[in-house]
């Protein structure tokens, strides 16, 4: 009979979904591979796999513990709080944010870019969950970071003034409010989905401040505004239009753009099958 050589696949067992090595022989590593992870975590949302996500989380953040990786367990509760949040899960989110802000002065990084987007992801959570005079103080930590560290036209930057902006509104500082938004356009002025987005929270600051009749059209200029960057030809429509999609439609609901509302969310669920 003829020899037939032993092949490497013959005797190790299939690969972790979650970290790509054989069961039982997963590595101990001295660092958690974040971009690794980040890239599975994005492809998991993409095809709203929520549970496979919170598993591959939980997963890296144990090999973060086992390994003593603090930087590793930073990084992976920024992006657990995140999760929770748009999860509606309120607990977890805090919880992994003050783990988060707890490693900051741990890991001597308290001025840094770093913990200036967790300064901002933890204020972004509080102000989820109904607390935004909680988050206004992280909002301003991270502003002064971010002015001092990074360019006038960062994305960072941007994402910080679209966030501060909502805080700012539930609070009724509107004029404050209506700057930060205004930045925010002025900074993301070559990303389409993200002036979206900041022009739909332009309408439901209109509607706060003024009332839907008083602010009827500006509401209206506003979701026009919107709409129009929704159907911008070079836009990709990928998990993230599809998520920016499924945001974006309620605030058309509310406002009496059914039909809108309905285009989109069928864009979204569109995007999302076919993932």
């Amino acid at each position: 009979m003829a020899y037939v050589p032993i092949e490497k696949e013959d005797y190790l067992e299939p690969s972790c979904l979650l970290c790509g090595e054989p069961f039982g022989q997963e590595p101990r590593l001295g660092s958690v591979p974040m971009d690794r992870v980040r890239q599975k975590l994005d492809a998991l949302e993409g095809r709203q796999d929520f549970a496979g996500a919170e598993r591959l989380l939980n997963h890296w953040l144990e090999e973060a513990r086992l390994a003593g990786d603090q930087r590793g367990e930073f990084a992976l509760r920024n992006e657990r709080m995140g999760f929770y949040r748009k999860q509606g899960r309120r607990e977890e989110a805090y919880e992994n944010a003050e783990a988060a802000l707890a490693l900051i002065p741990i890991l001597r990084i308290d001025d840094s870019v770093a913990a200036a987007t967790c300064y901002v992801n933890s204020a972004t959570v509080y102000d989820a969950f109904g607390e935004p005079e909680k988050s206004l103080p992280l909002f301003e930590q991270a502003r002064a970071i971010y002015e001092r560290e990074l360019s006038p036209k960062d994305p960072l930057l941007g994402g910080l003034c679209n966030n501060m902006g909502l805080a700012l509104s539930a609070l009724g500082r509107f004029g404050e409010a209506r700057e930060r938004f205004c930045q925010a356009l002025d900074i993301m002025s070559t990303s389409p989905l993200e002036q979206a987005i900041t022009w739909m929270n332009l309408a439901d600051l209109a509607m706060a401040r003024d009332g839907i009749e008083a602010g009827e059209d500006e509401i209206n200029r506003c979701l026009e505004r919107a709409s129009d960057l929704l159907d911008a030809p070079t836009l990709p429509r990928d998990g993230y239009y599809a998520f920016v999609c499924e945001k974006c439609a309620p605030g058309f609901d509310e406002y009496g753009w059914f039909a809108r509302a309905a285009e989109l969310r069928e864009r979204s669920e569109t995007i999302y099958a076919g993932t």
